[in-house]
C-alpha cells in the first residue's frame, strides 16, 4: 500500500514570516533563550496569528520543573511493566546528565528489559548495576537474542511465570481442583 503524503499548508504569519503546517497541526511552538537569559515561547497558529510568552523570571524554576516532569514521564510511554519503566527513566536520567537532550530511545527499547536484567543477574551473579551498564549499550535486537539464548531463556520464562502468578488474583490451584 502506498504511503499517503502528508499535506502541508504554507501560511504567511502576521509578521510576514512564512510557516508550514503539516497535516492537521494547528500550532507550532518555538522556544528561545535571549542573550540575557530570558526564556520565551513563540506560538504560531495556523490562522496566521502569533503569540509570544516570555516566562517571568520568578517562574522559571516552576516551568523547568514542569518540563522535567513531562520529559521524564514521556520516556515510559508505551511501556506496561513498572520495572521496565524504572529502567527507561534511569537511562534517560543518565543521558540528561551527559547533556543528551534529544537522543530518542528505541521504540519499546526497554520493554522486557527488567526481566532480562533479573535473569542475567541470576545467571552471572553480577549486580543489578553491572547488568544495567552491560545492557545500556545493547540494541533491542541484541536484548531479544539474549532473552532467547539457551542459557537465559529458561530463567526468563520462569521469572515471567512467577510474575504472572503473583499478579493474578485467581487461585488457579482451586480452579484446577474443581476438575477433580
Amino acid at each position: 500500500m502506498a504511503k499517503i503524503e502528508t499535506q502541508v499548508e504554507t501560511v504567511t504569519m502576521e509578521d510576514a514570516r512564512v510557516v508550514e503546517f503539516a497535516g492537521k497541526r494547528k500550532l507550532l511552538k518555538t522556544s528561545t533563550i535571549t542573550p540575557e537569559g530570558a526564556v520565551a515561547v513563540r506560538m504560531d497558529f495556523r490562522n496566521g496569528q502569533t503569540r509570544t510568552f516570555t516566562v517571568p523570571a520568578s517562574m522559571v524554576a516552576k516551568f523547568a520543573a514542569h518540563g522535567a516532569e513531562q520529559k521524564l514521564g514521556d520516556e515510559i510511554s508505551g511501556l506496561d511493566d513498572t520495572d521496565d519503566c524504572v529502567l527507561a527513566v534511569d537511562e534517560l536520567i543518565d543521558r540528561l546528565y551527559n547533556g543528551e537532550w534529544g537522543v530518542k530511545r528505541e521504540a519499546n527499547g526497554m520493554a522486557g528489559t527488567s526481566i532480562l536484567a533479573r535473569a542475567l543477574c541470576e545467571l552471572t551473579g553480577k549486580t543489578r548495576d553491572q547488568i544495567k551498564a552491560f545492557l545500556a549499550g545493547k540494541t533491542q535486537g541484541e536484548k531479544v537474542a539474549l532473552r532467547n539464548s539457551g542459557k537465559v531463556k529458561p530463567i526468563v520464562e520462569r521469572l515471567e511465570s512467577e510474575k504472572v502468578s503473583k499478579a493474578s488474583k485467581v487461585d488457579t490451584d482451586a480452579l484446577l481442583g474443581e476438575l477433580g
